[in-house]
């Protein structure tokens, strides 16, 4: 399946909140398990997800700078929670509120990647979709994309300075929780 081929539609997959996507991946990214559940709001088997870059769901609304930001982080050894809006096979749309965090072996060395992926409120969803379209502005206005990924990222680094928070803070800020995830 071709991942510039699809076409964004603007309709909600909804899933329910008592339930949970989960994914696995190796060090590239490349999906080595997927749920039944993020089989059927991605729209797409097991057999279509296995080996496919994690990014096969990226939605073009979706800023760079964002996806930098995780990778910077689990590529350091570290968690992250994060809002995503990612696309199923047909195109429609689904936000979820991401955990990622690093797979080890018994060593300790990273191994891969797992993400559990919850349905995040509406009022969350709101919050960050400002910030987003923000980010995806900032992108826009050069036709560099890596020059772009640095405009947009400085500025996400600019709105959490702004914040006084990190961006696990601000993020479990918009969940309304008090305390950040350990």
């Amino acid at each position: 399946m071709e991942l510039h081929s699809i076409m964004p539609v603007d309709i909600e997959s909804m899933y329910g909140e008592d339930e949970i996507i989960v994914s696995k991946t190796d060090l590239k990214g490349r999906v080595t398990y997927a749920n039944d559940v993020f089989c059927r709001v991605a729209e797409m088997s097991t057999e279509e997800l296995i080996g496919q870059p994690h990014s096969i769901i990226r939605h073009p609304d979706m800023p760079r700078a964002v996806f930098k930001l995780l990778w910077d982080t689990i590529d350091a050894g570290d968690e992250i929670f994060a809002y995503v809006k990612n696309m199923s096979k047909t195109g429609k749309y689904y936000w979820v509120f991401a955990h990622v965090t690093p797979s080890l072996d018994k060593h300790g060395e990273v191994i891969g990647y797992h993400s559990n992926r919850r349905l995040p409120e509406r009022k969350e969803i709101e919050a960050i979709s400002g910030i987003y379209q923000a980010l995806m502005d900032e992108e826009k206005k050069h036709t560099n994309s890596k020059t772009g990924l640095e405009a947009s990222f400085a500025l996400l680094v600019s709105v959490l300075e702004q914040q006084g928070k990190t961006y696990s803070e601000f993020v479990w800020s918009l969940r309304g929780e008090n305390d950040v995830a350990a």
